[in-house]
């Protein structure tokens, strides 16, 4: 295993670990809004890592990176050209790029921007940056707009303001919402996302948040017609019990991108529970291995 820094901007360095054969093609996890790269869970990183060099990193203003938010806000549509950041700062040519939720966008971003630095890309719990409508299966288009929200519920601890009474009250929040992406398909393990947290706070140095993605300009995210003619081979996997982006986001976001696959894994929701993640691995083997 390498951990490295790589300067994504001036003052702002990305904290990054490798993991696997070098010589194997890279994998770069994305993970999504306030998350770590230790988001992404060890059995995960250690079955890619198998066959890729597996990279995961942290986003500005999370974990080990630069938190420089609040003195040089950025747009959100800057944190893709930080994949490319991370891409060049460790000397890869071209990688395959797995985008989970906000990670999901960026990964779209550089398939549009930068295609010749993609392998090929796999998205999961993410929308679409593209505004073609949706075509159900009985012909009808539905506007992107019209397409489901996210669960109320989960607006509604989105909306609560995140207050310091301790470690252990920020660990008791964050497992409560992670109860709310896990959806209700999957018997909800409080203990793994506990200790998941747990190892995130401990790499971070801090328990707080930032909460400068979602503050963050979000204009420049549309590449529709990149997306449609796009040659990388993309991967989407289905989430069927999906609260953030509910079904039928997967199927738009395969639709939006030319040539795009799906892959449905029952019972998987905006998480990544133990249950999930032989099925996620064989899926993203599944499509890497393959192109």
């Amino acid at each position: 295993m390498h951990t490295a820094y790589v300067e994504a901007a001036p003052g702002v360095r990305l904290w990054t670990q490798a993991r696997g054969d070098a010589g194997a093609p890279a994998l770069l996890l994305v993970m999504g809004a306030q998350a770590s790269g230790l988001g992404w869970p060890e059995p995960l990183v250690d079955a890619l890592a198998e066959h890729h060099r597996v990279i995961r990193y942290d986003h500005r203003d999370t974990g080990r990176s630069t938190w420089s938010y609040e003195q040089d806000p950025y747009r959100l549509a800057d944190l893709a050209e930080d994949v490319v950041a991370v891409l060049d700062g460790l000397g890869v040519e071209r990688a395959h790029l797995v985008g989970m939720s906000m990670g999901g966008l960026l990964t779209q971003l550089v398939l549009a921007d930068h295609p010749d630095r993609v392998l090929s890309a796999t998205l999961l719990g993410t929308s679409a940056c593209g505004t073609t409508p949706y075509v159900a299966p009985d012909g009808t288009r539905v506007p992107v707009e019209e397409l489901p929200g996210v669960d109320p519920r989960i607006l509604e601890e989105w909306a609560r303001p995140v207050e310091d009474h301790g470690l252990d009250a920020e660990l008791d929040r964050r497992v409560r919402h992670w109860k709310l992406l896990n959806g209700e398909q999957i018997p909800f393990d409080a203990e793994w996302f506990r200790e998941l947290e747990r190892r995130i706070i401990e790499h971070t140095g801090r328990y707080d948040t930032s909460g400068a993605h979602a503050r963050a300009d979000q204009s420049g995210l549309v590449r529709t017609e990149a997306l449609a003619a796009t040659e990388v081979p993309t991967l989407v996997v289905a989430a069927t019990a999906e609260p953030v982006v509910p079904p039928p986001h997967a199927r738009h976001v395969a639709q939006v991108i030319a040539g795009a696959r799906l892959v449905e894994i029952p019972g998987m929701g905006h998480a990544l529970p133990r249950q999930v993640l032989g099925p996620l691995t064989d899926a993203i083997l599944g499509h890497t291995l393959g192109v």
